[in-house]
């Protein structure tokens, strides 16, 4: 079930900063005729529900303090997500990747780019991707509605044709399936190798060849719900934050300081 809160930060802004207000348009910046809706997702470093912190709530925090604008923000599934940006019933989420099908229905501005890291039992002796994919016994697990890049994708398709895909809707188990031996592997980026620790897989896994590159990820808008003319005006505050170092001061809170470069300078 959705669960939808007010930023309390809202309440101790200034008057005239949070209050929804023509002004910012007038300055060149987003309409904040109404409150927005915006949807995180429990993702690793991205977002914990638990301390209410993440890369993605930093962000949310720092458009909302530009913006001026009131925002509702929701913690939800990322299909529920996807399905929500689609119909134009919800208007924001982050860390968003883009496809042909997500394309007709969601604008994007990006801030930062990575590579997905196959992480595989180690006692299944798989070095690749492509060792993986010939062994018909092993399964990879995913959250459902999670896409990767091209190159990922492709893989994730072909293994799904053959029923060699488990989803699971929770973190918990999808660990779990992998602590069990139910799934041989499973693909992850940057901010979920904490989670290995988490969920206790570490000592059991081993991180194999993709051959990928890095796949660019952003601020997701839905087209029904945010004008074009709008899209550009957010557009242009997440390039703000890249180019006055904000986005890399966020990044640098979770990450060293030559990965924090390496993932917000692409």
């Amino acid at each position: 079930m959705m669960r939808t809160t007010i930023l309390a930060a809202l309440a101790a802004c200034a008057t005239l900063l949070c209050a929804p207000t023509f002004a910012n348009a007038e300055m060149g910046g987003p309409t904040c005729s109404r409150t927005y809706t915006l949807a995180l997702h429990e993702h690793g470093l991205l977002y914990n529900d638990t301390t209410h912190s993440g890369i993605d709530r930093d962000i949310a925090d720092e458009l909302i303090r530009r913006s001026g604008c009131h925002f509702a923000i929701s913690l939800m599934s990322r299909a529920r997500i996807w399905m929500l940006i689609h119909d134009g019933k919800l208007d924001f989420s982050l860390s968003g990747i883009t496809n042909p099908e997500r394309d007709q229905y969601a604008s994007f501005a990006w801030y930062f780019a990575d590579k997905f890291t196959l992480i595989a039992r180690k006692d299944s002796h798989v070095r690749s991707m492509a060792d993986f994919e010939q062994n018909p016994a092993f399964k990879l697990g995913q959250i459902p509605g999670f896409r990767y890049s091209p190159t990922i994708n492709n893989v994730v398709d072909r293994l799904s044709s053959q029923n060699r895909v488990l989803d699971t809707d929770t973190y918990d188990a999808l660990y779990k399936n992998l602590a069990l031996g139910r799934i041989q592997g499973l693909i992850i980026e940057p901010f979920d190798f904490s989670d290995l620790d988490l969920y206790r897989v570490r000592a059991l896994t081993n991180i194999a060849e993709t051959n990928d590159v890095p796949t660019p990820h952003g601020l997701i808008m839905s087209k029904k719900s945010i004008p074009p003319q709008e899209v550009e005006k957010w557009r242009a505050l997440v390039n703000n934050m890249r180019a006055d170092g904000t986005m890399l001061r966020i990044f640098r809170k979770y990450f060293p300081r030559d990965q924090a470069e390496a993932m917000t300078h692409f």
